[in-house]
């Protein structure tokens, strides 16, 4: 009965293969939703459009924090989008004030 051990490892690199590729379409699907996202923040920014912007901006940062928070971009990565949005919805703010 050797045989049997190598299946079993054989099965369980199946399972993993098959998970990676699960795995792999859900977080293609979350990372195309974060650029949509952002580039529904920049085409309010270039129309100057102060609150939908900011409703733009609200949602984006939802949806980064929750794919950082489940490993599908790093923390930082996160961090880095959310600064380069929120800057670029009050670069419009402050020119309106001024």
């Amino acid at each position: 009965m050797p045989a049997q051990p190598a299946l079993k490892k054989n099965m369980s690199a199946i399972k993993r293969a098959r998970q990676a590729e699960a795995q792999e379409l859900r977080n293609r699907s979350v990372k195309t939703k974060l650029k949509t996202l952002s580039k529904k923040v920049s085409a309010e920014v270039a129309s100057k459009s102060i609150e939908g912007a900011s409703a733009a901006l609200k949602e984006a940062i939802s949806a980064i924090d929750k794919a950082a928070r489940k490993g599908i971009i790093h923390r930082n990565t996160a961090s880095r989008r959310i600064s380069g949005l929120s800057r670029l919805v009050n670069s419009i703010s402050s020119s309106e004030a001024a």
